[in-house]
């Protein structure tokens, strides 16, 4: 039988408990700002790529016949930590899905996957992942974490040769939902780089450049995927942050109402062990007062 010491200890841990979700909630959803804004702060950066490749396209408005890549690389972006709901399982499902509507030449595309908790579920449901990359620990190490895939995907190409590259991500769908995306980040849209080497330059000064165009133009793209990768660890980090939140919400509900219903419990059982008490003292003076009846009679 639970003592009022026992409801006291539960109490006290469902209010600490509810002081760490407040604490988790308050902390997705500044982390959901931070990453937020991140994103944004790309934007005049992407806009000079788009100047740069405005610039190199006037002479090439058209890249030509571009081969298919023979490989595809298909990288999903997950989480490391958990209490962010079905937020593994439903970029998981959406690469299912769409997995299969690829056309993909090769029967096993390489697959890379940022997060542990993800990586563990693509294993489950894909077999081998070729390269786990871990997130950054906050928004500061996104970039650095970008230049490390580069890399990686540099040593790819040169041995593969030219890629296909997908990616797959869960996007802020506004408030404490999110949405799946998937980029087909390689190769370059056609059809953008078409439409980018028609538009007009801006201004009457004429853009000029030195470097041989192949290299001027690899470059470029280089920065173009520099900016899609970032957006997408942004993107994907800000929608974890948001089904955490969500999550935190439902669990602060749930606590809050175990603690009332606690609460009220507790005070039942002080009010019974009160009455108990009463009862035992005027049960006492009744034994008493008759004792010292009988005395006097006697």
């Amino acid at each position: 039988m639970q003592t009022l010491q026992d409801m006291e200890r539960k109490l006290k841990s469902a209010d600490d408990l509810h002081t760490v979700v407040r604490t988790m909630k308050s902390l997705a959803a500044v982390s959901i700002r931070q990453y937020e804004d991140a994103t944004r702060s790309l934007d005049e950066y992407f806009q000079s790529v788009e100047m740069g490749l405005l610039a190199a396209l006037r002479r090439h408005p058209l890249l030509g016949r571009q081969k298919d890549p023979r490989q595809t690389l298909i990288m999903v972006f997950g989480s490391d930590q958990g209490m962010a709901g079905r937020f593994n399982e439903a970029i998981i499902e959406f690469v299912q899905v769409s997995r299969a509507e690829l056309e993909v030449k090769r029967d096993h595309p390489l697959l890379w996957v940022a997060g542990a908790k993800a990586h563990g579920l693509m294993e489950d449901t894909f077999g081998e992942v070729h390269r786990f990359i871990s997130l950054p620990p906050s928004v500061e190490g996104v970039s650095l974490k970008v230049q490390e895939i580069l890399l990686h995907l540099a040593e790819v190409r040169e041995k593969e040769g030219e890629l296909r590259l997908i990616l797959f991500h869960n996007h802020p769908a506004g408030g404490s939902t999110y949405r799946q995306q998937r980029v087909n980040l390689l190769p370059p849209d056609q059809r953008w780089l078409k439409d980018l080497g028609k538009q007009q330059w801006p201004s009457r000064q004429i853009p000029l450049y030195t470097m041989p165009w192949e290299e001027l133009f690899g470059a470029l793209i280089g920065e173009y995927l520099f900016v899609a990768l970032f957006r997408a660890f942004a993107a994907s980090m800000a929608a974890e942050n948001a089904a955490r939140l969500a999550s935190m919400q439902r669990a602060e509900q749930n606590i809050e109402e175990t603690i009332e219903e606690l609460t009220r419990e507790f005070h039942g059982m002080r009010q019974n062990t009160i009455s108990e008490e009463l009862f035992d003292v005027i049960s006492g003076f009744e034994a008493l007062s008759a004792s010292d009846d009988g005395a006097q009679g006697t």
